[in-house]
């Protein structure tokens, strides 16, 4: 984690969090039902989604009828959830992180880190995992990895690899070593296909969403530009193209 933690990642997204919630992707609805089957959730458990961002896993939670408590140290990003979620009567939004949830002793079945676990200390985390883990429940740490199996998503991952400022520095960090993580428990890695439909706004949109790429009027924003519109150009299809996930899965046995 040394690696990541000269980033100040609380104020991270702070200024791209309109592009976050509107065109980052989302997760598979076979992702949540196993879950669902995998942790043995009755329909009034309790789930902590830690760094939970605007809330793109915390709703497909909050849909099944869960008690989700939503952690999240980045004030705006926290704000965009909770603008959109708290219709949900089973929903409650906190000013925590993953070593510092603000929650209860074995107050959840499930914790699920979606796209965040890299930003915070695995070490630290464990132990307030362990303390507010009900016995018998599971740990989830998910993340949605762009596929390399058509032209456009090669030419999308050059793109963000040029672009990108410290790109991978944080492709590296996003896949830890996780089975010293889970240990004493066994962990089981599982993956969930679907794809992202997007026209010309919305993949310039879902760059500006990620932390590394430049922003109008930043070095190589205009270059990042034209190659975009070029790429998008190329493989579009009646105006949008097909970006590919496999959403890997990390979870307790």
């Amino acid at each position: 984690m040394a690696s990541v933690d000269k980033f100040n990642s609380k104020e991270r997204f702070s200024d791209r969090v309109d592009n976050y919630k509107k065109y980052r992707p989302g997760y598979p609805d076979a992702l949540i039902e196993f879950l669902n089957t995998k942790a043995g959730l009755s329909s009034d458990a309790a789930v902590a989604d830690i760094g939970s961002g605007t809330g793109i896993l915390t709703e497909l939670l909050l849909k099944k009828g869960w008690t989700v408590y939503a952690i999240e140290p980045n004030a705006k990003m926290r704000e965009a959830a909770e603008a959109q979620l708290n219709e949900y009567p089973n929903f409650s939004s906190l000013n925590g992180s993953g070593e510092a949830t603000g929650l209860p002793d074995q107050s959840v079945q499930l914790i699920t880190v979606a796209q965040a676990f890299h930003w915070i200390d695995p070490v630290v985390a464990r132990k307030e995992f362990d303390r507010i883990l009900l016995p018998g429940g599971h740990i989830a740490l998910l993340w949605n990895l762009r596929t390399l199996d058509s032209t456009f998503d090669k030419g999308y991952e050059e793109l963000k690899a040029k672009y990108g400022t410290d790109y991978h520095e944080i492709r590296k960090a996003h896949e830890p070593e996780l089975t010293e993580f889970f240990a004493p428990a066994e962990m089981e890695v599982h993956y969930f296909r679907h794809s992202q439909q997007l026209d010309f706004e919305g993949l310039l949109g879902q760059v500006l969403s990620s932390s590394y790429m430049p922003q109008p009027g930043q070095k190589n924003y205009e270059e990042m530009m034209e190659a975009l519109r070029d790429l998008f150009e190329t493989n579009q299809r009646d105006g949008e193209v097909t970006i590919t996930y496999d959403t890997k899965l990390y979870i307790n046995k």
